[in-house]
């Protein structure tokens, strides 16, 4: 059976499921959610996704949501140690560089994007006073980054991971919102090095403009 994807082709979320997809040759059907009317709000999806929200998938009757947790069982199951390290060490690096895209890059480039692209989309006004503030400080936080992309290639380490790819749906984001942090050569050399190298990767670009 297919891997089956609720989502939307243009959803952050499922770009990010439908990434780790490609990277891992996994096939799969997307299965559109019509937000016009509010499909993700019905009985029969609150079943699935109790918040209301894309993406979850339907792997063989095994249904799951959280576009990250979807993508850490993705890759344990077919990955056949690809994109998540099976080494306790190197297990533990990844998760500290997974909480690091957490809690120190999706928690302001998310929130820009709201402000900057989904707010204008329904109507409503950009709080820019907000987003100059969410900026300043995730150009800050990348110094942190910076710090860790000198001495090694990618977040975790050496090898790519998870942790690299989920910066993908809203790091694309911020330059058509009018910030360049991630290809600032001259502040964040190390950081343009490794987004040029992870935003270029095939598995992304099949995605990246609907999944």
């Amino acid at each position: 059976m297919v891997l089956k994807i609720y989502g939307m082709t243009v959803s952050t979320c499922t770009r990010r499921v439908a990434t780790v997809c490609k990277a891992l040759d996994i096939p799969y059907e997307l299965i559109g959610v019509n937000f016009a009317v509010a499909e993700h709000k019905s009985p029969a999806y609150l079943e699935k996704q109790p918040f209301g929200q894309v993406p979850y998938i339907d792997d063989d009757g095994f249904i799951l949501f959280e576009s990250r947790a979807i993508c850490r069982y993705l890759a344990l199951k077919y990955g056949k140690g690809k994109l998540i390290p099976s080494d306790l060490p190197a297990l533990a690096k990844f998760e500290q560089a997974a909480s690091i895209e957490t809690s120190n890059f999706d928690a302001f480039a998310s929130v820009i994007a709201a402000e900057k692209v989904f707010k204008p989309m329904q109507g409503l006004t950009t709080n820019d006073a907000l987003v100059t503030q969410l900026a300043a400080t995730l150009e800050t936080k990348l110094n942190g980054y910076e710090a860790i992309l000198s001495k090694q290639k990618y977040l975790a380490g050496d090898e790519l991971t998870l942790a690299d790819l989920f910066h993908l749906p809203y790091g694309s984001m911020l330059e058509p919102c009018g910030f360049k942090f991630l290809s600032d050569t001259a502040k964040h050399p190390n950081v343009a090095r490794w987004w040029s190298e992870i935003s270029s990767h095939p598995a992304w670009l099949a995605v990246k403009d609907g999944a």
